[in-house]
């Protein structure tokens, strides 16, 4: 009996759909860059819970006949291209005919869409690769896209999307890839029935400060070159604005976005000693080749491109670059007619080694002032004080060993074990990674106010206990008490806020602004106060009281961004924690910070008073004990 069948085109359309249609996203790009190459210069979107409910597309192209209308939906049908040589000739975005059968395979789709000059339009509707209906319409030039519940039909892929700001993020992303691409097309985005954004058609400049911020558009530097193998144009940020963290870079051949790491290289190699090393530059690079000389179907995103001779086109790239910064005076000018013509650093590379080489969690971007910390500032004057911390080790083995570390019944961390992500948990089981600490045998207050503290390494504090030798991390420590100040904060929904006589102006990228308007409750119950005056700007007009009136707060905001966006292996980690935990190691104390004598006894004293005083929230250990026992076993 034969046993091999063909699959009818419904199930094949959805198995071709998990490839080109993976979320919200993906449909947005397929429909804007079908507008694209239908000619359009207006195009609208409209959506409702970041794309799972809806999609919309409005343009003012074209538009289709209705056979074209009707054909548009089956399998490899497309007007782009006829024949396999014409692969080497596009100079359009779409090619392959899959996009418009994946999407009608997992979701309810309608097209409305009239040409120019007929007077009527058609109307199609179908639904899990079935056709529906086809009808006579009224409808503008142009073609209407609806996409209604997104895989519906495919429940797994449904449930497995992520929130709603993660998948909108990703909606703004490729809008921006394509919005950049084509400044010569309007667009707006309307969310949940509000207008989000509308940036008229213009110049790429004019279209980048639409996207981003005037002060960019400001600080670029104009890149312009043109030769038989390659043609460059666009801009190039001054050093001053590269960023450790969200840097804008973008590269597009042939007005189509592409990742490519090794022109990103030739990029990058023209900063060496212009910025730190591990800052990035901004740029926005338009290349220009024969279409016969570059592969783009290599992936269904077509984000993936081969070139031709790449090697030659990377010196060209990157000599158009330095002579762009060279002429503005970023570099020593250079003349790029002299063959192997030595190149000259503009700086040291150790100008920048002293402030950028050691570990800074307050900072992300090189430009911004590295965080001084006041030593008279006293960051745990308003640690919890638990009472009988001692009762945390009932479980200290006479041995030393320990078996888990306990916490208060009670408290407000005592389930805390089952809370931190599962990396963190298995490393707690083993015995000599995370030891408990000793039972003390006299009151807690009476034990704590006796120690005796002495700082070693600038990193380290070691005090003596009735059991033995205690040796606890500044730093971690220091993030442990203040990360369960925070907690509090959040958990009693009270932040302590400092008003900012100058507030400060932050610019959020397009496709960060999802995640901070996420979590501008939590920041406010951490004593954040930001005001949005639209466009991605953000006035910081309250900081939290506990944080010093020198740490930048750009990066520390982004850091809270990031957190958002972090994915663990434990849901009950929640977002709470994970903000907490970002704001703690942005003012915990330092490693290599000589403390005086009165903040160790205050740090080690909030220490001691924590419910789980020996791992920080992430799993790391922040203190080690070495029992009488073992101190005597060493010494003999």
């Amino acid at each position: 009996m034969d046993i091999i069948h063909l699959l009818p085109d419904s199930v094949a359309n959805q198995i071709a759909a998990g490839e080109v249609v993976q979320r919200p996203a993906s449909v947005i790009k397929e429909l804007l860059e079908n507008a694209v190459d239908a000619d359009a210069t207006e195009i609208q979107i409209f959506l409702r819970e970041a794309g799972r409910d809806l999609i919309q597309v409005i343009d003012n192209g074209k538009g289709m006949s209705p056979t074209d209308a009707r054909m548009a939906f089956e399998r490899h049908a497309t007007s782009k291209i006829q024949e396999a040589r014409d692969l080497f000739a596009l100079h359009t975005m779409g090619f392959r005919g899959e996009a418009l059968a994946s999407i009608a395979a997992v979701a309810e789709v309608e097209l409305h869409t009239r040409r120019q000059g007929d007077e009527t339009g058609v109307g199609i509707e179908i639904e899990g690769s079935k056709f529906k209906r086809q009808e006579t319409i009224t409808c503008p030039v142009g073609a209407n896209f609806i996409v209604r519940n997104l895989f519906y039909n495919v429940p797994a892929r449904r449930k497995f999307l992520k929130s709603n700001a993660t998948e909108y993020s990703n909606i703004l992303t490729e809008l921006q890839h394509v919005a950049l691409a084509n400044p010569q097309v309007g667009f707006s985005l309307t969310h949940n029935d509000v207008l989000q954004f509308q940036w008229q058609a213009g110049n790429l400049r004019q279209r980048i400060t639409q996207i981003f911020a005037r002060k960019l558009g400001e600080s670029l530097l104009p890149v312009e070159m043109e030769n038989d193998l390659l043609q460059v144009t666009g801009f190039v940020g001054t050093p001053e604005t590269a960023r450790k963290k969200g840097c804008l870079q973008y590269l597009f051949v042939n007005d189509r976005y592409m990742r490519h790491p090794y022109f990103h290289k030739a990029v990058a190699t023209c900063y060496e000693g212009l910025i730190p090393n591990d800052a990035q530059p901004n740029y926005f690079i338009y290349l220009k080749v024969d279409p016969a000389t570059i592969d783009v179907n290599i992936h269904p995103t077509k984000t993936e491109i081969k070139f031709e001779n790449e090697p030659a086109r990377w010196h060209i790239l990157m000599a158009t670059v330095k002579e762009a910064l060279g002429r503005f005076n970023a570099v020593p000018s250079i003349d790029f007619d002299v063959e192997d013509m030595p190149e000259i650093p503009a700086t040291q590379a150790s100008a920048f080694s002293s402030d950028f080489s050691r570990q800074d969690t307050s900072a992300n971007f090189p430009a911004e002032p590295r965080p001084q910390f006041d030593r008279s500032y006293d960051p745990f004057r308003a640690a919890p004080q638990v009472k009988g911390w001692q009762n945390l080790y009932d479980d200290f083995k006479k041995d030393g060993r320990t078996e888990t570390v306990q916490t208060m019944p009670g408290s407000q961390d005592a389930a805390f074990e089952s809370e931190v992500p599962q990396f963190v948990e298995s490393r707690m089981s083993e015995p000599d990674d995370h030891p408990v600490l000793p039972l003390a045998t006299t009151d807690d207050e009476e034990v704590t106010d006796r120690l005796v503290c002495l700082q070693t390494l600038n990193r380290y504090i070691v005090t003596s206990l009735p059991q033995g030798l205690l040796v606890i991390d500044q730093h971690k420590a220091s993030v442990c008490v203040l990360f369960a100040q925070y907690i509090e904060q959040i958990a009693h929904r009270q932040g302590y806020s400092q008003q900012e006589l100058f507030p400060e102006i932050v610019q959020i990228p397009l496709s960060e602004t999802p995640f901070l308007e996420q979590i501008l409750p939590e920041l406010s119950y951490l004593g954040f106060q930001l005001d949005n005056l639209g466009g991605g700007s953000y006035a910081i007009n309250g900081r939290p009281a506990s944080l010093e009136g020198n740490v930048s707060l750009r990066p520390l905001l982004f850091q809270m961004i990031e957190a958002v966006k972090e994915e663990t292996s434990d849901v009950s980690f929640s977002l709470d924690k994970r903000l907490a935990l970002r704001l703690a190691q942005a003012q915990a104390i330092p490693s290599g910070k000589p403390m005086p004598s009165e903040a160790q006894h205050k740090l080690l004293k909030a220490f001691l008073a924590l419910p789980q005083p020996a791992v920080t929230p992430d799993g790391h250990a922040a203190a080690v004990f070495l029992d009488n026992a073992k101190l005597d076993n060493l010494i003999k």
